[in-house]
């Protein structure tokens, strides 16, 4: 059974480095077994997160990032920003034996094209990139971006969902350090305002550990999306 930490979304925004110290805490005890897996949903105060194959030709130059911290992490990627009006989820949860880390990528993108897809977003994923994509004027667009990291089998960081943010912040970067391509959001796609607490429910209701994937979970209860700890539906997607 996985857990749902809502921290607040829609409510409150959560400074990075609080959000690195749940996440450092979580997966202690989901390693030593004191915790279930769990996600944790939130929107971050405005941030740049360098993962470790971030360049430095990469990141925001001189006053190009208005200020926004740099802030270097421990997860896969490269460089990417977090801010209000996005949603992030970080799984905190242990892998099955033998460990397949682009199977849960994978899963975490079928995650959110199946949340998008319920709002009636035609995204994609796109060979060689991670993240789920959408086409713009012709254009491959990011809408969903991905980094993971994995210690004593369990992982932390996750992926953001790009909902109502603006997207100016992503000039100053090479965003996941693609050249080629652009970011949206669903607000954008969409020709309406939508905000991340608006998907909190429907990425709830389509999440699933890889643990329970593994064993056919079923539905088994309803989705709060108040602040707190709920339980999490599980079901395959």
């Amino acid at each position: 059974m996985t857990d749902v930490l809502n921290e607040g979304v829609g409510r409150r925004l959560v400074p990075y480095s609080e959000g690195l110290a749940l996440q450092s805490r979580l997966h202690d005890e989901v390693v030593s077994g004191a915790a279930p897996d769990t996600l944790v949903l939130l929107e971050h105060e405005a941030v740049y997160t360098a993962g470790k194959r971030t360049e430095p030709s990469e990141r925001p130059a001189g006053a190009a990032g208005g200020g926004t911290p740099v802030i270097d992490v421990d997860r896969g990627g490269k460089i990417t920003w977090h801010g209000p009006g996005q949603l992030v989820g970080y799984p905190i949860v242990r892998l099955p034996d033998p460990i397949d880390v682009v199977a849960y990528v994978r899963m975490l993108e079928q995650l959110l094209l199946d949340v998008v897809a319920s709002l009636g977003v035609d995204a994609h994923r796109v060979d060689g990139r991670s993240g789920i994509w959408t086409t713009v004027d012709g254009l491959e667009c990011k809408l969903g971006a991905i980094g993971i990291r994995v210690a004593s089998g369990v992982t932390t960081h996750g992926f953001a969902l790009n909902c109502s943010n603006p997207l100016e912040p992503y000039a100053a970067i090479v965003a996941c350090g693609i050249r080629d391509a652009g970011v949206t959001t669903l607000s954008e796609v969409l020709g309406r305002r939508v905000e991340p607490r608006e998907v909190v429910e429907a990425v709830v209701s389509r999440f699933v550990s890889p643990r329970e994937a593994a064993g056919g979970h079923p539905l088994v209860s309803a989705v709060s999306a108040v602040s707190g700890v709920v339980p999490a539906l599980a079901v395959a997607s």
